[in-house]
């Protein structure tokens, strides 16, 4: 039996059938479609959409803030769940490669339906047709190739057959996941053909537990007995994995202390007996300390990033080896491990069974103790400072996390606030920290957001974005006034580009280009300019408070969890009040040359930090 459909009306109808399975709990993987309509994908994909009420359509106010969306909404299910975006060709279409990049890069699973020019190219050049006198098959959505873990162009129907299944193999692979992006041109999603009825079952990609090699099991089992200062850095597996609990009791067991990366945050309460906190370049002291003291990492679910290892500068003990659990193999064997490629729970567990009777000893113990006490007195000092007005940053996460409940959402991206939030947040649960920070994207903040509460609608969901970051994309408020998915934002206005102004000082050219100043004399460097975020945010359809001091905050956090719209929080913060660094450092190249003093000096402190580098071979 077949059916005659158009190639769009096919994939939307095959989109509607697919689900996944983990521990014997399927749902539907894809939850619906964000779009903006063109000439490239009105009459196809735009079409099948209106024929398929049940795939809810969304209609986003910016192509690259629909794909940050899915990607939020995905993450937060763990990458069981995801969205579907679709643009029209030309820019609709190449707004979305931000979008695609970063979540190619933290590994989170969205299908993007670029709409492309005509297959049958009689009619070229089209309206955002980018011509090539070398070639006739290429358009502006070969971009797409380099950020997609999957791409494909569909120059005839009945290639679906075989391209979406491909598509589901890798949106479903825990290890091999990203954004796919199938180019759609647009005669082509418009044609019919008949296709078989079997295309359209339903089926259920199951998502498997792999075990690690029994060997290599028991070897890593060996090497932890045998080292004295192991340290664990928990990734962002962890939390996909659902592993969190299973992690809790083997820190317990074993004793061996627990850092997280950006991305596994969460892997334990902040309050653990075994948890150090953040590691790397925004990581606490003791994270740092035992990181620089480790014989032996067991890393799970991460990739080892460049902030995590503090640019290879944070494991300085020469004899230091490396056990890594990961579903990917890739990340398995860096740094020289012992690869155990598995699922990060079975994993865990089964390395618990093969330790039992092992425990770190007394004076490990006393000193983890000992540099946790110290750290949450840190954490105190910062979270009460009282300073200014304007208010500091550290304060200003001190208040929300104080307020905030154990099952809300703190959302961020890019800036100087993820490092201190990384640092700061006192996390109470495996979901409540939602950084992206693999491409720490300028604009992720409010679109994320809305992904965080269109996957959960129960939770309350705390954006956090720098003034910067809100002027780049604030537009997608509009769309969660529109679905009815609110939001708390707190807009942090400190004049600037502050995490960046921070490392042009460091890096000794004194945060030139940085701050948003006046032209005066010719250069940026006349009065702050005074940006009405508060009204900016109204015009949009939230309700909007700006707050001036500590008791402001307060009492804005409180009408803002009352209310039932958006509500955007302004505050101004003192962009020179930061939080510091702790026993770490980030390599950022500076200039080797230069007539300014200031940048020599910096070089002088570069090349000495620069020598820690280690290669772990």
């Amino acid at each position: 039996m077949t059916q005659r459909l158009t190639t769009a009306q096919a994939i939307i109808r095959f989109l509607k059938h697919q689900y996944v399975e983990r521990d014997g709990r399927a749902n539907q993987f894809f939850a619906g479609c964000f779009g903006i309509f063109g000439h490239g994908n009105l009459a196809g994909i735009g079409q099948a959409l209106q024929q398929n009420p049940d795939f809810i359509f969304y209609l986003a106010r910016n192509e690259q803030a629909m794909v940050h969306t899915s990607a939020a909404f995905a993450k937060m299910s763990n990458r069981l769940r995801t969205m579907v975006c679709t643009s029209s060709i030309g820019p609709g279409a190449t707004n979305m490669i931000t979008g695609a990049a970063a979540a190619t890069i933290n590994r989170v699973p969205v299908l993007l339906l670029p709409g492309d020019i005509f297959a049958r190219r009689n009619v070229a050049p089209v309206l955002q047709q980018l011509e090539s006198s070398s070639s006739q098959d290429v358009s502006v959505n070969d971009c797409f190739r380099p950020v997609s873990r999957y791409w494909d162009r569909i120059q005839r129907p009945e290639q679906i057959l075989t391209s979406l299944a491909e598509a589901m193999r890798v949106l479903t692979s825990q290890a091999e996941t990203g954004a796919v992006a199938l180019a759609l041109p647009q005669d082509v999603q418009a044609e019919a053909f008949e296709y078989p009825e079997e295309f359209f079952a339903k089926r259920i990609w199951k998502i498997p537990r792999a075990r690690a090699d029994s060997e290599a099991l028991q070897e890593a089992a060996r090497r932890i007995r045998s080292c004295r200062q192991p340290l664990i850095v928990a990734g962002g597996g962890v939390i996909y994995s659902e592993a969190t609990e299973a992690l809790s009791r083997f820190a317990t067991q074993t004793g061996i202390a627990v850092a997280e990366t950006q991305a596994g945050k969460g892997s334990l309460c902040y309050d653990h007996p075994q948890s150090l906190g953040a590691i790397g370049v925004t990581g606490t002291a003791g994270a740092n300390i035992f990181a620089r003291e480790a014989d032996l990492v067991l890393g799970i679910g991460t990739r080892y990033t460049d902030f995590t290892t503090a640019s290879k500068t944070a494991f300085q003990n020469p004899n230091v080896r490396f056990v890594n659990i990961n579903v990917a193999e890739f990340d398995a064997y860096k740094h020289s491990g012992l690869p155990l490629v598995a699922d990060a729970r079975i994993a865990i567990e089964e390395l618990n069974q093969a330790l039992e009777g092992f425990s770190t000893a007394s004076e490990y113990r006393a000193c983890l103790r000992r540099l946790r006490a110290e750290w949450d007195q840190e954490v105190q000092r910062i979270y009460n400072l009282r300073h200014g007005p304007p208010m500091s940053q550290g304060e200003v996460i001190g208040i929300v996390n104080s307020f905030s409940q154990p099952k809300d959402v703190i959302i961020c991206a890019a800036g100087s606030l993820p490092g201190d939030l990384h640092k700061l947040w006192r996390t109470r649960d495996p979901k409540g920290y939602h950084l992206e920070y693999g491409y720490s994207t300028m604009g992720y903040e409010i679109a994320g957001g809305l992904g965080i509460k269109m996957a959960d609608p129960k939770r309350e969901v705390y954006v956090l974005v720098g003034d910067g970051s809100y002027l780049m994309m604030a537009q997608e408020i509009v769309t969660s006034v529109q679905e009815e998915c609110k939001l708390n934002i707190v807009v942090l206005d400190n004049h600037g580009f502050s995490s960046i102004g921070g490392l042009s000082r460091y890096c000794g050219s004194g945060g030139f280009g940085t701050e948003y100043r006046q032209r005066q004399d010719g250069a940026l460097n006349g009065d702050f300019i005074r940006v009405n975020f508060a009204s900016n945010a109204a015009s949009l359809g939230a309700l909007a408070i700006q707050a001036k001091n500590r008791e402001e905050l307060e009492s804005a956090l409180r009408q803002a969890r009352a209310n039932s719209r958006t509500t955007v929080i302004c505050v101004e913060v003192d962009i020179d009040q930061r939080v510091p660094g702790y026993e770490s450092w980030w390599d950022v190249p500076v200039a080797e040359v230069s007539e300014m003093e200031s940048v020599q000096r910096a070089h002088a402190d570069y090349a000495k930090e620069k020598k820690k580098e280690r290669y772990y071979l």
